[in-house]
């Protein structure tokens, strides 16, 4: 992986930034700290980070507002930190738009190897097949975007690689530890639900019922994406 990726920290813990900042520079990465949510936005306006670490309880702006404030303009790679465990906070997390959650205390190793995963994927190169088409429906991962009759389709990251993974063999089901592992790059501990969230969210964007496609549910064992066989025009 190349050295040259810029990490933002954004946490009022200064250990925090401490005891990641040196893993960060055994890596070889740059990296710059933010102690406030407002803070936090300035840094990215300066900085242009390639991925933000995001505590979720931060003084002046908290994380999920600066999460909400990053997805309106920006697919930003964004890994949220928090002191809480409760599934509710990661669900919420993911929700926004974050790429990852990390629930305090945490190992800085782990957290260099979510960094890790997470730029891997941006630095790998595109594989054929990203655009997929379908009758009215266009998936891109080129620039992560999801057209309806030619028409952009406001989707978090997740939500466009959780339907482009889907669409990408139409028919066939997937279940959710499947989805988590090609998606969220690793074991999600159990945690599937994320998983009914976001299929739950993508359906609400895309899904009609005079929709040509669908994303149904395979009671007891996942999701498939399927064209209906129904026309739009």
């Amino acid at each position: 992986m190349p050295r040259s990726f810029h990490i933002l920290l954004c946490d009022d813990d200064p250990v925090v930034h401490e005891s990641l900042g040196l893993y960060l520079d055994a890596e070889g990465f740059s990296h710059s700290s933010a102690y406030d949510g407002t803070a936090a936005l300035e840094h990215i306006e300066t900085d242009h980070p390639d991925l933000v670490v995001l505590d979720l309880m931060m003084p002046r702006m908290n994380g999920a507002d600066v999460c909400r404030e990053i997805r309106r303009t920006s697919n930003l790679p964004i890994i949220m930190l928090t002191a809480k465990g409760e599934e509710i906070d990661r669900v919420v997390g993911l929700e926004l738009g974050a790429d990852d959650y990390i629930v305090k205390p945490f190992s800085p190793r782990e957290v260099i190897a979510r960094i890790k995963a997470v730029l891997r994927r941006i630095a790998d190169p595109v594989e054929p097949g990203s655009v997929l088409r379908f009758e009215g429906l266009e998936i891109s991962l080129d620039n992560y975007q999801v057209k309806i009759d030619g028409q952009p389709v406001p989707c978090t990251p997740k939500e466009v690689e959780i339907l482009h993974l889907l669409a990408s063999h139409p028919g066939q089901v997937m279940d959710r530890e499947q989805i988590l592992s090609k998606v969220w790059g690793y074991d999600y501990f159990g945690d599937t639900r994320t998983v009914d969230t976001h299929i739950k969210r993508i359906r609400q964007k895309i899904c009609t019922e005079e929709s040509p496609w669908g994303l149904y549910t395979v009671y007891g064992v996942g999701y498939k994406f399927e064209m209906t066989g129904r026309s739009r025009h």
